[in-house]
């Protein structure tokens, strides 16, 4: 394909994994991204990688010897533990050479990608204020005041995207559901208990539409996770979290006490399913910014693979448009399909079915 330049908004996994793809056939490419820098905020827990989505992402991407260098396969280990006893129900421990859901914490695997770029391809600090189209293009307005016009915008701008306000004009919906996530340093040494619940994986305990999720990350660290049901997004203090919680295992509510400072307060919002839209000359989408759907081990994998397929779809097509129609044709109907399996594993995940591992 001959082309001008792409512009890819967000510095994401999904955005960034298109910009190697890119990279790697010999197209112009640019990131912006709002963030100042790539350390400006914590990159959050762990993510399993599935073998069949985001491993093949990271291929195609000519990363996965790098991801496997930092991926920890006894990560897959899940524990289910009953809340008022906390002694397991489920301990699911993966075989011996089983690859097919590694972990890997986000931010290492967001530093593999942003390493394998060119220098100065992500534009830092530069968040975009305007997207219109140009009929065979399109136009990113900055917040200086700067114009850039592309051959083509790339929307991996997350949940709130500025380019799918120009494409679609849809916006998230609350969920219903609320998280609450909580942080624990080095575990094994001063949080012992924790660590021995949650194990080398990841531990779940729920019930009454209240689940405790915690995930071992990268040096001994732990991430834990309280989703329960709430009308409307709510911000719940420490002791009002605990409340919540009353009657569980005195070990479990750990989880809610000996947090080291970290209180993220994270409502679930979502897209509508279906979120489809008519191929416009200029504009996609890939990532959160086409099918946000609950937090259920997915996304990630499903942004690698966006960005990865367009980016590849770019690179062999005979045209910019011909490549996003062809893009669009597989991933639409890929996300559709495992949003609405996600809406329904929300639901199961905050059922009493302990053996239900939604997450």
């Amino acid at each position: 394909m001959t082309s001008s330049r792409i512009a890819i908004a967000g510095a994401g996994l999904g955005g960034l994994a298109c910009a190697r793809v890119l990279q790697l056939h010999g197209l112009d490419v640019t990131v912006f991204e709002q963030e100042p820098a790539a350390d400006a905020r914590p990159q959050g827990g762990t993510l399993d990688m599935h073998a069949d989505t985001g491993q093949i992402a990271l291929r195609t991407a000519g990363l996965h010897d790098k991801f496997r260098e930092l991926a920890r396969p006894e990560g897959q280990q899940m524990r289910a533990l009953d809340p008022h006893s906390a002694d397991a129900v489920v301990d699911e421990i993966p075989a011996e050479g089983d690859d097919s859901r590694p972990e890997i914490d986000r931010g290492q695997l967001r530093g593999i990608l942003l390493d394998s770029l060119s220098p100065g391809t992500v534009r830092w600090g530069r968040p975009v204020a305007e997207v219109t189209t140009t009929g065979d293009g399109a136009r990113l307005g900055f917040a200086d005041g700067a114009v850039e016009e592309f051959a083509l915008v790339v929307g991996a701008d997350g949940a709130w995207s500025r380019v799918r306000r120009a494409l679609t004009g849809l916006a998230p919906e609350y969920s219903g559901v609320t998280f609450v996530e909580l942080g624990f340093d080095d575990a094994d040494r001063r949080h012992p208990v924790l660590a021995e619940l949650t194990g080398q994986g990841s531990m779940m305990t729920k019930t009454g539409g209240r689940v405790l999720f915690a995930q071992r990350t990268s040096n001994g660290h732990i991430r834990c996770y309280a989703a329960f049901y709430a009308p409307e997004p709510v911000r719940p203090g420490p002791a009002d979290l605990l409340e919540r919680y009353a009657g569980w295992h005195p070990d479990l509510l750990r989880f809610l006490r000996e947090h080291d400072g970290e209180f993220a307060y994270r409502p679930l919002y979502v897209l509508p399913v279906p979120h489809a839209w008519t191929t416009t000359p200029g504009l996609t989408l890939l990532g959160d910014a086409a099918h946000l759907m609950p937090p259920l081990g997915v996304g990630a994998n499903l942004a690698l693979l966006d960005g990865t397929e367009l980016a590849t779809a770019l690179a062999t097509a005979p045209s910019v448009g011909d490549a996003v129609r062809a893009y669009e044709a597989g991933m639409l109907p890929r996300s559709i399909e495992t949003a609405k399996a996600c809406a329904s594993g929300l639901h199961d995940l905050l059922s009493d079915d302990l053996r239900s591992m939604a997450a």
